[in-house]
Parts: structure tokens; C-alpha cells; sequence
């Protein structure tokens, strides 16, 4: 189990080959990209964007060295998706409606079998961090969110509030200035 600065360090390497990748899963067909790495996630814009979200606002707990590598992959990146801008907003789009169909598929399993899937909460809610990061993304230029899809967060949001107990912050404490809880809510404690 990585401690909390060993993740933001493995956090950092995985936003450097996704962003080292984009051209290429931009070109693709594929939504989940494989990255040739047995400890990485598979490469999605939601996944970037988290990472970059994240990256970004704890920026004072990395080094001078890891602030430098993390500007060169967001500048990756930025590279990558500007001569795609039309393609990279229907695949955020895209992995969006993917993302809500599966947070709302584990919050359906979360009500069926409450005891055996609320120990995994932690992690499952990363599904829920990315739909955030690619609703931020989407909903600032040049990209344009679709607001159909809004309806249905809120929805499951709605469901989960009633059945949430807040607490404390369920990810690394030294991340929690990156995710105030007024936004993000669902972080701090667990569903009952």
C-alpha cells in the first residue's frame, strides 16, 4: 500500500504517459486506451484531467523537479488536444456518459447489497472525482458540456445525499486541499 506522497508521485507518472499518449488515444476508436503499464489505469481524458486537477492544486507537495515534470505534461497534453479540439469534446462526452453509467451501477449495487460494497466506497468514489473533472473540463473553453447529461448526476447525487453519512475526508489527508467539501461533497464521509 503506497503511502499518500508515493501515490502523488505515482499519480505524476501516470499523468506524464497518459499525457505522452494523448495524440495517440486521440486518434484511436478506443475510450479505455491501454498504457502498456501493469500499475497504471487505462488512459482517459476524465483520468487525465483528475490527475491534472489534483496535480495542480497540491503542487506545493511535490518537488521543484516533479513541478517541472508536472508543467511539461500538462503542456503534453495541451499540445496534443489542441489540433483535436471537436474530437476531444465528443470523447469526454463520451467517457462522461460512461462514468455516470457506472457510478450509477455501483451506487444501484451499493442499495441492493449495502454491506458488501460499502467497504469499497474509497475507491469507487474515483469514479465519481472524474465525472467532476470532466464536467470542470467541459464546461470551459473551447469544449462545451452537453447539459442533457447533468440531469442524471444530480439525480444520483440526490439518491446518495440521503444516504450519506458525512466524516471525515475518505482519501489521503494531504489531498483534501485540492478537494473543498462544499464541491466535492461525497468525499467526506461514507453512504450508510
Amino acid at each position: 500500500m503506497l503511502n499518500s506522497e508515493e501515490k502523488l508521485i505515482h499519480d505524476l507518472a501516470i499523468l506524464q504517459e497518459m499525457a505522452s499518449q494523448m495524440d495517440e488515444y486521440l486518434k484511436s476508436e478506443t475510450l479505455f486506451w491501454p498504457m502498456g503499464h501493469s500499475d497504471m489505469p487505462k488512459l482517459t481524458l476524465g483520468g487525465y484531467w483528475l490527475r491534472q486537477h489534483r496535480l495542480s492544486a497540491l503542487r506545493h507537495l511535490l518537488t521543484s523537479e516533479q513541478q517541472t515534470q508536472l508543467d511539461t505534461a500538462v503542456h503534453t497534453f495541451a499540445t496534443a488536444v489542441s489540433d483535436w479540439v471537436v474530437r476531444t469534446e465528443q470523447r469526454a462526452h463520451a467517457e462522461l456518459a460512461a462514468r455516470i453509467r457506472q457510478w450509477e451501477e455501483y451506487l444501484r449495487d451499493l442499495r441492493e447489497k449495502r454491506s458488501e460494497n460499502a467497504g469499497s466506497y474509497a475507491a469507487q468514489v474515483e469514479v465519481r472525482a472524474i465525472i467532476a473533472a470532466l464536467i470542470d473540463n467541459l464546461q470551459q473553453a473551447p469544449y462545451q458540456l452537453d447539459e442533457k447529461l447533468l440531469p442524471s448526476i444530480l439525480t444520483q447525487d440526490k439518491g446518495l445525499r440521503a444516504r450519506f453519512a458525512s466524516g471525515d475526508f475518505i482519501w489521503p489527508e494531504e489531498w483534501q486541499p485540492a478537494y473543498p467539501e462544499p464541491e466535492y461533497w461525497w468525499l467526506y464521509g461514507r453512504p450508510k
